[in-house]
C-alpha cells in the first residue's frame, strides 16, 4: 500500500509541476508578445512623428523667410532614430512607382496604399517604414522616414534571454514546491497508514487521531474509528461468549444428565419421576433462556448489523419504557424528571433502531428497579446543541468494589445479588446496544448506596 501511495504522491507531483510550467510558459509568452507588439507601435509612432518632421520641412521650403528658417532649423535639429533614412519624392502623374520601388527596395502596393490612404507603414526584418503624402507648390510628394529599431534586436534579446532564465528557475522551484506540496498532501494519508498498521487484534483500543484542518480525512478517520468501535465490541463478545458459554452451558446440561441418568439407573415411583422430569424442565428452560441471551448478545455486538436506522424521539421511548416496565410489575415505581428538556424538541431525536433502543434501556430500568426493592427509581432527560442525555439512579444495593471491572462480562452477577432472579445479561445487552448507536455507557456505583447509569447518544443531525 505504501509504493502505491508513492506512486500516487509521484503522480501528483508530476501533475502539479506540469500544471505550473504550463502556467508559467503562458503568462511568459503572454509578458514577452506584449512587449514586442508594444515597442513595433512604438517605434511605428516614433518613425511617424520623423516622417511628420519632413512633411513640415520640404512644405516650409517653399516660403523661406526668418520664422520659417528658424522651424527648419529646429526640425533638423530634432533627434534622429537609429540608422535613420529619409525620403522625398515626387507622385508620377502615371502612377507608374517601379523606379521609386527600386530605388529604396519598397514593393509597388506601398506606393499605392499609400497614395490612396495618404499615410502608411510597411516593415521589412529590423528595417520600418512609414509613408505621408503632402501637397506643395501645387505638386504632390510621398515622405518616407525608414530606420532600424535596435530595441527589437537588443532589448528584445535581453528580454528573451532573460525570460528563459527565469522560466528555468520557476521550473526548478516548482520542482520543489510540487514535491513539498504533494508530500503535505499525502503526509496524513501515510501517517494513517502507519497507524492502521499497528492495530490488530490484540490492541483494538488504538484509535486513529485527527488530522487538524483536514475535513476529508477527518470523516475517513471518523468512519475507520466507528468500524473499529464496532470490530472491538465483536472481538470482545466473542471472547465473552467462549469464556462464559461453556460454563453456563455446562451447568444445567450437567443437572440434565444427572437427574437423567439417576432416574434411569433403578426404577422409581411415579412422584419421583414426575419430581425428575420437573426439575429437567426447569433446567432446559433456564438452558434455553441462556442460549436465546447468548443469541441477543452476539447479534448486538458483532459487526453492527443493525435493523433498518430511524429518528427516534428518547422521550416518547422513555415514556414508553416505563409504561412497559410499569405494566409488567407493578412495584415498579419510576419517576421521570423532565426539569432538564430543552425548549427544542429535535434535540431529543436520535437515528438508531427504536426495537434495540427501548430493550437497552428497559434492561437498565428494569435492573435499576429489581436492585433497589422497588424503591423509586429516577430517569432524568436532557440535552445539549450535540447529545442527549439519559441518567438513571436508584438507591439499592449496588456494586461491591471489587467487583466492578466485570459487569459487562455476560453471565457475570455480583456476589450480593444471589436473592435477585436474573442471567447477567443485561447490562452488557444494553452496552452493545448503546456502543452501536455511537453511545456511551457510563455506570456508578457505591455497595449499599445506589447506581447511576449516565447514557449519552449524539443527536440526529438533519
Amino acid at each position: 500500500m505504501l509504493s502505491k501511495i508513492s506512486t500516487n504522491q509521484t503522480k501528483t507531483m508530476l501533475l502539479l509541476m506540469l500544471v505550473f510550467s504550463v502556467v508559467i510558459l503562458l503568462f511568459s509568452g503572454l509578458v514577452y508578445f506584449s512587449i514586442v507588439n508594444f515597442s513595433h507601435q512604438r517605434f511605428y509612432e516614433l518613425l511617424k512623428i520623423r516622417a511628420t518632421t519632413i512633411v513640415q520641412i520640404e512644405k516650409s521650403k517653399s516660403q523661406i523667410n526668418d520664422s520659417t528658417t528658424e522651424i527648419i532649423s529646429n526640425l533638423n535639429q530634432a533627434e534622429e532614430l537609429p540608422l535613420e533614412k529619409d525620403y522625398v519624392f515626387e507622385i508620377p502623374k502615371d502612377s507608374n512607382y517601379k523606379k521609386i520601388s527600386h530605388q529604396i527596395h519598397l514593393p509597388e502596393s506601398f506606393f499605392r496604399s499609400l497614395v490612396k490612404n495618404g499615410e502608411s507603414n510597411y516593415k521589412d526584418k529590423e528595417d520600418y517604414y512609414i509613408g505621408q503624402t503632402f501637397r506643395s507648390n501645387n505638386r504632390d510628394y510621398i515622405a518616407i522616414a525608414s530606420a532600424k529599431n535596435h530595441y527589437v534586436v537588443y532589448y528584445l534579446g535581453y528580454l528573451k534571454r532573460t525570460l528563459i532564465t527565469c522560466m528555468i528557475l520557476a521550473l526548478f522551484f516548482s520542482m520543489i514546491f510540487s514535491f513539498y506540496l504533494s508530500k503535505t498532501l499525502f503526509k496524513p494519508i501515510l501517517k494513517i497508514t502507519s497507524k492502521v498498521k499497528e492495530i490488530s487484534s490484540e490492541n483494538l483500543h488504538l484509535r486513529l487521531e485527527p488530522q487538524p484542518g483536514n475535513k476529508e480525512l477527518n470523516e475517513l478517520v471518523e468512519t475507520f474509528n466507528d468500524m473499529l468501535n464496532r470490530v472491538e465490541t465483536s472481538f470482545e463478545t466473542q471472547n465473552h461468549l467462549i469464556g462464559n458459554v461453556s460454563h453456563e452451558l455446562r451447568t444445567p446440561l450437567t443437572s440434565i444428565m444427572g437427574e437423567a441418568d439417576v432416574a434411569l439407573s433403578i426404577r422409581r415411583s411415579e412422584e419421583h419421576y414426575q419430581e425428575t422430569l420437573q426439575i429437567i424442565l426447569n433446567e432446559a428452560e433456564k438452558l434455553d433462556k441462556k442460549i436465546k441471551a447468548l443469541l441477543m448478545i452476539a447479534q448486538t455486538g458483532f459487526d453492527g448489523k443493525i435493523q433498518k436506522m430511524d429518528k427516534v424521539r428518547m422521550d416518547q421511548l422513555l415514556w414508553d419504557v416505563i409504561e412497559t416496565a410499569t405494566r409488567i410489575n407493578s412495584k415498579n415505581n419510576v419517576y421521570m424528571d423532565i426539569s432538564m428538556l430543552p425548549d427544542n424538541p429535535k434535540k431529543l431525536k436520535v437515528q438508531g433502531n427504536e426495537q434495540l433502543l427501548h430493550l437497552a434501556m428497559a434492561n437498565i430500568v428494569n435492573n435499576a428497579c429489581k436492585y433497589s426493592n422497588f424503591q423509586q427509581v429516577k430517569v432524568s432527560l436532557g440535552a445539549t446543541d450535540n447529545h442527549v442525555y439519559i441518567i438513571v439512579k436508584d438507591n439499592g444495593i449496588g456494586i461491591p468494589d471489587s467487583e466492578f471491572d466485570k459487569i459487562y462480562d455476560p453471565f457475570f452477577r455480583a456476589s450480593n445479588t444471589k436473592n435477585y432472579e436474573g442471567y447477567g445479561i443485561g447490562l452488557p445487552l444494553a452496552r452493545n446496544i448503546i456502543k452501536i448507536h455511537n453511545g456511551e455507557l457510563i455506570v456508578n456505583s457505591k455497595e449499599n448506596v445506589g447506581t447511576t447509569v449516565q447514557i449519552r447518544f449524539p443527536i440526529f443531525v438533519t
